[in-house]
């Protein structure tokens, strides 16, 4: 409902909203002098209806017990028929009037009160009817004097009692009711002070809002320009008020919109420049491979080892099938894999002595996407500058492991590994390579491909003790956008 009124009055001209003012005020006004004229009615009904139930009881407690009593009496001793008599006719006015107080009672107390007095009356009633059936017997005169005497006589005081207890009671309220009226009065001043203090700051409220209504949405555009002008398009306008300054908040939101639009593109196409120049760097670093492939090709036909020149020639044929891929810019995790085997086994002609290799990927992976050409510059690295740098057999291993929303690629070699500064120095250099730092550019390349394809909380990490060997673990999400153009 409050939502519903701000909408209303945000869409008010100002002179609406001045009337809206007014009545703001003058109709808590009414409400307040309705509440306390009906607060005071309510009082004295219930005030007079305690008086007039108070002094109807007065009057049947001083009548009843004597003339009861009397009437009674004139019964017994035979003055009076049961015809003549007036008993009944007292009983039931007596009734009547304990069932009007009935109704004026609203107090539990008095209620009891009312239902001894009707009970009371029902044995009066039987009593009368013992002495008109003795009557009728006749020679039961002693009977009837006992009846008047312990029964009529006791329960009429018994009734008396009652009455005067409830009058008593009724007396009490009336005393609760006229503290209580006092009371209701001193409130009545009270709120009839706070309603108009409470007016008086509406009043005060309505004075200073409305000329906000105006200059505040002025002032909301003059802010966003500033933070605008500061560099900050993620700022809108959220003018609430249906007039010129919203009209001029919105062309100013759409301005915004197509700056921010303007930017992202250029955004996107500096990104794809930057791939661009990756792949072209990678693509020089294909040939010298292959050279040097080919040269070892050709010393094993040299040599007549057809079998292996075979093998090398299926091996490099499937390395570079994948390397291109159909111009593709993402493959599985089992085309990369097969990749990077193609390479290590061509590898592992050239370096028989020194190299051995292990691929250990779970199978689960193998669906999951990866940018091409991302484990095989891994495992160059490990060759060439952790296994030929050390004696002996050296032995790379390639492994993986998945995670709710991304998994791991990770390549181990037991090379020569690397010192503490080395290492500062290689993590330092993935994400901001010096010119001549040609030495981690595989392990730059790729973390660069990653980042501009899945985002910066992607990449790879490295870890290395020296004379141990060293790790590569590349993390990658489980689902990476299929090319450069999704960026846009």
């Amino acid at each position: 409902m409050i939502d519903k009124v701000k909408k209303i009055y945000r869409n008010l001209s100002l002179t609406d909203k001045i009337r809206f003012s007014y009545l703001t005020i003058l109709i808590p006004m009414i409400v307040l002098v309705i509440i306390c004229l009906l607060n005071l009615w309510i009082s004295n009904v219930r005030y007079k209806d305690m008086i007039e139930s108070a002094v109807v009881a007065g009057e049947f407690s001083l009548d009843f017990k004597e003339d009861f009593d009397y009437e009674t009496y004139l019964l017994v001793v035979e003055n009076k028929s049961i015809e003549e008599s007036d008993v009944y006719e007292l009983l039931d006015s007596a009734n009547g009037i304990v069932d009007r107080l009935y109704e004026l009672t609203e107090d539990e107390s008095d209620e009891t009160l009312l239902k001894s007095a009707k009970q009371y009356l029902v044995n009066l009633r039987k009593y009368i009817e013992r002495i008109e059936l003795n009557l009728s017997t006749g020679n039961r005169y002693e009977e009837n004097m006992v009846i008047w005497e312990n029964d009529v006589q006791i329960v009429t005081g018994l009734l008396s009692e009652t009455l005067n207890e409830y009058i008593y009671s009724e007396i009490r309220d009336i005393q609760h009711a006229r503290d209580q009226l006092e009371h209701n009065s001193l409130m009545i001043i009270i709120i009839t002070l706070i309603g108009a203090f409470v007016l008086i700051v509406f009043s005060i409220f309505f004075s200073i809002h409305i000329p906000r209504s105006i200059t505040r949405p002025i002032y909301e555009i003059m802010d966003v320009t500033r933070q605008v002008a500061a560099g900050d398009l993620s700022v809108r306008t959220h003018i609430e008020y249906e007039d010129e300054v919203k009209t001029l908040g919105e062309s100013l939101n759409i301005m915004i919109d197509k700056i921010e639009n303007l930017l992202d593109q250029v955004t996107v196409e500096q990104i794809r420049l930057r791939h661009a120049e990756l792949e072209l760097l990678q693509a020089q670093i294909n040939p010298h491979f292959l050279y040097n492939t080919l040269d070892t090709i050709v010393w094993l036909a040299e040599t007549g080892d057809q079998d292996r020149v075979i093998s090398m020639v299926g091996s490099l044929s499937k390395f570079f099938r994948t390397s291109l891929n159909q111009g593709k810019d993402n493959i599985s995790i089992g085309e990369e894999l097969e990749h990077a085997r193609s390479y290590l086994e061509i590898q592992q002609v050239r370096y028989q002595d020194i190299l051995s290799y292990e691929i250990d990927v779970p199978r689960g992976l193998y669906g999951y996407t990866i940018p091409k050409i991302t484990i095989q510059p891994l495992v160059e690295n490990a060759l060439y500058h952790g296994i030929k740098n050390k004696r002996g057999m050296g032995h790379i291993r390639v492994t993986g492991e998945k995670h709710e929303d991304h998994f791991y690629i990770t390549v181990t070699d037991d090379g020569i590994g690397m010192t503490k500064e080395r290492l500062k120095q290689i993590r330092d250099r993935i994400s901001d390579p010096e010119p001549d730092s040609k030495d981690i550019f595989g392990l730059y390349n790729v973390n660069e491909r990653i980042r501009l394809r899945a985002g910066d909380e992607y990449g790879i990490e490295v870890d290395s003790t020296y004379g141990e060997g060293t790790t590569v673990r590349i993390k990658l999400p489980n689902n990476i956008p299929e090319s450069m153009e999704s960026l846009g």
